[in-house]
């Protein structure tokens, strides 16, 4: 399923927008909606984040899913797995 995100940022000083769709999986969309956008758009964000090199004045200002919910908070809340496989 594609869902539609609108991200505005604030990098070196100035605003921009960025939009674009992103895939989610369709059964996890339908039991947690906004959770599963706010999790594809950190993704997306962190995508855009690490191809630019942006300083550390980067911040999410808004992401807007479907051109009417707004996510920011719950994108704000999002956090990396970070999984633990070592041996000891």
């Amino acid at each position: 399923m594609e869902i539609q995100i609108e991200v505005q940022l604030f990098a070196n000083g100035a605003k921009f927008l960025q939009a674009g769709s992103c895939t989610v999986i369709t059964t996890d969309f339908r039991k947690e909606p906004e959770w599963t956008a706010a999790v594809s758009a950190y993704k997306w964000i962190q995508k855009i984040k690490n191809s630019v090199h942006y300083p550390g004045d980067f911040q999410i200002v808004s992401v807007v899913c479907n051109r009417d919910n707004d996510i920011t908070d719950l994108v704000r809340k999002v956090r990396p797995i970070i999984k633990d496989d070592l041996p000891f």
